[in-house]
């Protein structure tokens, strides 16, 4: 059964705090709940169904939904596959509410890694011991920084990448970062300044990588008859597509992602083709992330991505593909080093209109989100979503 067309997104919300040291983990999640309902028009009671993932304290949804007062919750989703979780849960709350499981579809996000102190994945995560990969790969030390180094370098090796095209990345997030009065980066910067940078993991340097944030993100999605009866834009799922990728019994190619899988699903559930966006939102963890991701969802031919976005190419106003026109993780926020549910936030923002005026995309009414969780040297998840303002 194709989604296409059975569900909206109606609110949303970005808390715009960067550093919460007095506030919950919880009541993160309960301010950006309340910011989304309201933008809809619609309360707690009008839930009936709740998604979150990994950064939803205690046991997730159960916890949350006693928590949040969701009295007529009818269905639950806590699916985590990292960073790609919530641009994933866009397209199960559709399904969920095409196959009539419930109308009004909650999704929130809430995170304090800059609060407790958390470096840009420099250090080994704290292993979990039932993983399978523990024993084969926990003893070299991967860390999330020098995964995505080995995924860049590999790009370099085969395509003749530079460090100045990655650094394009970051300048065109800087320019837009700059008219977000919440953005924790609000400078513009050079391509020079990008590549003298300290080195954090060969090729990566210090600004090739996301800003470290408290705070979060909500989005509300109801059914179509819902949507009818509120006084909103009508931004309506298009597509969706999903992929992980993995290991492959060591036959891994660093060079590309699970948007290989994942965006043309979601492009031919739409109907649509990558030549018809008008706006991209695309996981920024690093600049590699970006430039490897907009091969793969076919905006540009692989290994061509370094020429691609050279030149401003997504900088708004002027280039061929304006992006993450918020600044996105690079300079704006990175909440629980899960920020996929911000890049669907900007692009909800383009379709219905509501980007600032120095960033809009005239006439974005077709736009992409996409989202990578885990890490490109080894596993991750991919998630597409596309959108189009009615």
């Amino acid at each position: 059964m194709s989604i296409k067309g059975k569900a909206y997104i109606a609110g949303i919300y970005e808390h715009p705090t960067r550093h919460a040291p007095e506030k919950s983990l919880a009541q993160l999640h309960a301010d950006v709940a309340k910011g989304a309902l309201d933008d809809a028009g619609l309360s707690l009671q009008d839930v009936d169904a709740y998604f979150c993932a990994g950064d939803a304290p205690g046991m997730g949804p159960l916890s949350m939904v006693d928590y949040l007062g969701l009295t007529n919750c009818r269905h639950m989703d806590s699916t985590d596959t990292g960073g790609s979780s919530y641009v994933l849960h866009v397209g199960h709350a559709a399904q969920a509410i095409a196959a009539g499981k419930c109308k009004v579809a909650l999704i929130t996000l809430a995170g304090k890694p800059r609060s407790e102190g958390q470096a840009t994945g420099t250090a080994p995560r704290v292993p979990t011991t039932a993983a399978p990969d523990i024993p084969f790969e926990y003893i070299y030390g991967p860390t999330v920084v020098n995964m995505y180094g080995l995924a860049a370098m590999r790009h370099m090796h085969e395509y003749g990448t530079t460090s100045e095209q990655l650094a394009w990345i970051k300048v065109a997030a800087s320019h837009h970062a700059q008219h977000n009065p919440h953005a924790l980066l609000r400078e513009v910067v050079t391509v020079e300044q990008v590549v003298n940078s300290p080195m954090i993991s060969d090729p990566l340097h210090r600004l090739d990588c996301c800003v470290i944030t408290d705070g979060g993100g909500a989005i509300v999605m109801v059914a179509p008859e819902v949507m009818k009866s509120l006084k909103r834009p009508r931004i309506k799922l298009l597509g969706a597509g999903e992929a992980p990728k993995g290991q492959m019994g060591g036959q891994v190619d660093l060079t590309y992602t699970g948007a290989r899988w994942s965006g043309p699903r979601a492009f031919e559930e739409a109907g649509v083709k990558p030549a018809d966006i008008k706006y991209a939102s695309i996981y920024d963890s690093f600049t590699i992330t970006v430039l490897i991701q907009l091969e793969d969802l076919g905006f540009c031919a692989k290994g061509k991505g370094g020429a691609f976005v050279a030149d401003g190419n997504l900088i708004s106003g002027s280039g061929k593909l304006p992006f993450n026109t918020d600044g996105g993780g690079l300079c704006s926020n990175h909440p629980a080093n899960r920020g996929g549910l911000t890049k669907v936030l900007e692009a909800v923002r383009q379709a219905r209109g509501e980007a600032h005026p120095a960033v809009q995309v005239k006439n974005a009414n077709l736009v992409l989100a996409h989202g990578t969780g885990g890490s490109l040297g080894t596993r991750h998840g991919s998630a597409t979503v596309i959108l189009e303002r009615e």
